[in-house]
């Protein structure tokens, strides 16, 4: 029974049928908190538990569907070169609010958690929680955090940015699309990029832009700007 429940076909079957099952129950309610990856994440690790399943067998079994994450961010490039006149005309402007965007991103993260308590290895591990997993991870170890906590981050902002985001934006008043692709992708990378894709080529095209500019900008600054941080809290 346990070599059948760990076969790779079940397991990358099990995903994408759950994954299904979760996108009917968020169109069916329509409320935030059944975010679709936030529902599948959650039934995914309730049953790799039950079954006793490690998370390095279950990678294992689905890199069919990790694989694909690769392309996917490339296809972003895409609206982005479609809509490459719009990031010309504004490239000043762009490039100055993604430099704030980043710096208070990484600021504000590790001034919150030292409020609350955290660690020296805590506030180092949420400082790069805003970038994708890879960059964020690399991020993390350089400067001394913890990588898999830096994870776990990640997909959680990038969760939150997704239930949330397009909301906070309409409550803010902003309807300028480029704007909130811009924050969005920023702020919340792929996870929330792809979640308001289908609201126009402009939104994936300038959520693209923010997360892979945030990107390289977090992973250029943070090593320079934390030691001034934690000496100044420690």
């Amino acid at each position: 029974m346990n070599d059948l429940l760990s076969q790779p076909v079940l397991h990358t079957a099990l995903t994408l049928s759950l994954y299904m099952m979760a996108r009917w129950i968020f169109k069916h309610f329509k409320l935030a908190i059944f975010n679709p990856v936030l529902l599948t994440i959650g039934a995914l690790i309730a049953i790799m538990y039950f079954t006793r399943t490690s998370f390095d067998q279950y990678y294992q079994n689905t890199h069919v569907i990790s694989f694909w994450l690769g392309p996917s961010v490339v296809a972003l490039g895409v609206p982005l070169y479609l809509n490459l006149k719009k990031v010309k005309s504004e490239v000043g402007r762009i490039a100055f609010a993604m430099l704030m965007g980043s710096l208070l991103g990484i600021v504000s993260v590790v001034l919150l958690a030292w409020l609350f308590g955290g660690s020296k290895e805590v506030l180092l591990s949420l400082a790069p929680k805003s970038v994708t997993t890879p960059i964020a991870m690399e991020v993390s170890k350089e400067i001394g955090g913890i990588p898999p906590l830096t994870a776990a981050m990640v997909i959680s902002v990038g969760i939150f940015g997704a239930m949330f985001g397009w909301n906070f934006m309409k409550l803010l008043r902003i309807k300028d699309s480029k704007a909130i692709g811009l924050a969005i992708g920023a702020a919340s990378h792929g996870v929330g990029t792809a979640w308001i894709a289908p609201q126009g080529k402009e939104y994936s095209a300038f959520g693209g832009l923010g997360m892979a500019l945030n990107g390289v900008i977090t992973a250029l600054v943070t090593p320079w700007i934390i030691p001034y941080l934690m000496e100044w809290l420690f």
